[in-house]
């Protein structure tokens, strides 16, 4: 597909989730299958190899063989996809880089280096180089809460300015002083939020969302996404449901006991019951098990009646 410009990066993005076998090889049957659901869906966009694709958990080979999937199948239906190319490593990061720019992405999705925090000057280089393999192809940051260096908007601005095909972030959001620095410092920049936080994003200046909503049930949250074009206080209305659903129901697995953010959101996409995966993310990481997700489910149905 062409490049898309900042503007044109917006609304819902559904992560791909890697189905494991048993013995922690790829089923790429069932991620075959999984794609030509989001695609049948309608959502914004597809992205993968961020961490619900437990992209730090893959092999190289596997790295090119799911981004040569998901590019080969968004580029026979028209679908604005993006490609993570996110590894701990920068070096790592950017031989993916390289290797999967002849596949056309729409955008290209980074995290900075892992293992120490890049000072200024390593942030811009780090940046420099990245625009330079991904030309014409614009960059995404993927800098959540729980990054060992979490850039602020004024530093989006001054790394923007000096790399004008970083395009976007993807970020952990904030409250109305952070939306206020990013109205001023963000200008050329797509700004994406967590998922159940999209209407109230958007309403403040946000653009879109690589969607954890989606991980429930991707043509709901496409549904929602539309509707805040028309009617953004029945969103809003929703939001506040779906927030409740995830501080009762998800958060805990997190915050009390110990899970990570990628297995909440396979327990979602096992609530929502919209395609065939598995609880199992790879070894050493820990799954919640299935069980959890039927009972959690009836709960679902409950406060959010649309997602079923």
């Amino acid at each position: 597909m062409k490049p898309l410009v900042w503007n044109e990066l917006k609304g819902n993005w559904a992560p791909v989730l890697i189905p494991w076998l048993n013995d922690n090889r790829i089923d790429y049957s069932r991620l075959r299958d999984q794609i030509a659901i989001l695609l049948e869906s309608g959502v914004d966009g597809i992205y993968t190899n961020g961490t619900s694709s437990e992209f730090y958990n893959q092999t190289e080979d596997e790295f090119d063989e799911i981004s040569l999937i998901i590019a080969d199948y968004c580029n026979r239906a028209g679908k604005a996809f993006q490609l993570g190319v996110s590894h701990p490593s920068p070096w790592a990061s950017l031989q993916r880089l390289r290797r999967i720019a002849p596949l056309q992405p729409g955008a290209v999705q980074i995290v900075l280096p892992d293992w120490f925090p890049l000072n200024d000057d390593e942030t811009l280089d780090f940046f420099q180089r990245m625009a330079e393999a991904a030309h014409p192809v614009g960059l995404v940051l993927y800098n959540p809460s729980f990054a060992k260096r979490v850039l602020q908007p004024e530093d989006w601005r001054s790394i923007h300015e000096q790399v004008p095909s970083f395009i976007g972030v993807k970020v952990g959001g904030g409250g109305d002083d952070w939306y206020r620095r990013v109205r001023e410092c963000a200008r050329g920049l797509s700004v994406f939020v967590p998922g159940h936080h999209l209407a109230s994003g958007m309403r403040r200046g946000a653009h879109g969302a690589y969607s954890n909503v989606a991980c429930l049930n991707p043509s709901a949250a496409q549904r929602w996404t539309d509707g805040m074009r028309t009617d953004m206080e029945s969103a809003l209305e929703l939001e506040s449901r779906i927030q409740a659903f995830m501080r009762m129901y998800i958060e805990p697995w997190i915050v009390d006991r110990g899970y990570s953010h990628q297995a909440a959101d396979r327990l979602l996409a096992m609530i929502g019951g919209w395609c065939d995966i598995s609880p199992a993310l790879r070894w050493p990481y820990r799954s919640i098990p299935r069980d959890e997700a039927d009972r959690i489910r009836p709960h679902a149905r409950d406060l959010l009646p649309e997602f079923f």
